[in-house]
């Protein structure tokens, strides 16, 4: 979900009796449930596919605080404002602890960075879409945060030791952050006339977006199989987008909010809600860089990294200084 359309580098799944025998001891580890750890062997196509899927998904977790960021200062409450802070120190947490996961397979924090700012690298659609009123932040805890949750907590099984260890602080901060936003959306729908109409505004344009955070089927994919075989990816776009659908609209229906669908329809027989045609021509601009707000989050991502050179350049010589008196020390003496 925060990492989109990751491409395994592979053009079929193989069997067994395809892999080398280094290749098929690999796969038996991952099939038996043994956690792969940095130090241990790996295909180069598994290292490859994790570092894009970890780092997409820090850049998601980093350029994701943007959109909220904004209303620090606009928050309608000193309560209010401190929860906002809160979630984005989080957000900024949840970056660093996968940058540093992405770090335990052979890439440094320079080159991911580089790749999101020359646009090479990718981060989730979803943070591309305006925040226009402070149901935005209701609906973004509660949408956007509470789709997070359904896609991460898998990972927490994920078979990458690394990264299933950070999934899981990460799992925890994000039940906060969804819980932050259904409050905020109960508290409007709860308020005035004008407020619930916010909320269902705010619902209304965040929906969709919402649902093709999961990414298009992966059905007929040989990326999500190999990732799947892998254990990177344990289950497909379409069941996860269907458990959030099944999850959130007891709880719009809850709030006296409308399913901004007119085709979604709840199946009896297979206890899930059936929802309308997904806009896929519209995720696949945002993925090109052409949604309302992509080349402003990159900017502004880009101007905050060069501002703060000076900080990490004055870190870098102060760490140099301390290496070389404590290298001079026993020679003093």
């Amino acid at each position: 979900m925060y990492a989109q359309l990751v491409d395994t580098g592979s053009t079929h799944l193989r069997s067994l009796a395809e892999l080398s025998p280094q290749e098929r001891a690999f796969q038996e580890r991952i099939d038996a449930g043994i956690k792969i750890e940095a130090k241990d062997w790996m295909p180069e196509a598994y290292r490859k596919t994790l570092i894009r899927q970890i780092s997409q998904h820090a850049h998601s977790e980093i350029v994701g605080q943007l959109p909220e960021g904004n209303w620090v200062t606009r928050a309608p409450s000193l309560k209010r404002k401190s929860i906002l802070l809160a979630k984005i120190q989080d957000e900024a947490g949840h970056g660093l602890y996968l940058y540093s996961a992405a770090e335990t397979l052979g890439v440094s924090r320079d080159q991911l960075l580089d790749a999101l700012h020359s646009g090479k690298a990718k981060y989730s659609s979803i943070f591309n879409y305006p925040t226009l009123n402070w149901a935005d932040m209701g609906a973004i805890g509660w949408l956007v945060d509470g789709s997070a949750i359904i896609n991460q907590i898998p990972l927490c099984r994920c078979s990458y030791g690394p990264y299933a260890r950070a999934m899981v602080r990460v799992c925890k901060e994000e039940a906060f952050h969804s819980r932050q936003g259904f409050d905020i959306m109960m508290s409007l729908c709860k308020g005035t006339p004008e407020q619930k109409a916010m909320a269902q505004d705010a619902l209304n344009r965040w929906w969709w977006p919402a649902l093709m955070m999961f990414g298009p089927s992966d059905a007929e994919s040989v990326n999500s199989v190999q990732s799947s075989a892998w254990r990177i990816k344990l289950f497909s776009n379409d069941e996860l987008r269907q458990r959030m659908v099944d999850q959130t609209v007891p709880q719009i229906e809850y709030l006296g909010l409308t399913v901004p669908d007119p085709d979604l329809t709840f199946n009896a027989e297979t206890g899930h809600y059936e929802f309308g045609a997904i806009d896929w021509s519209e995720f696949q601009q945002v993925l090109k860089g052409n949604g309302p707000c992509n080349r402003d989050r990159l900017r502004t991502r880009v101007k905050a990294y060069e501002d703060g050179a000076w900080f990490r350049d004055a870190l870098v010589a102060h760490a140099d200084k301390a290496e070389a008196r404590q290298a001079s020390a026993p020679q003093a003496a």
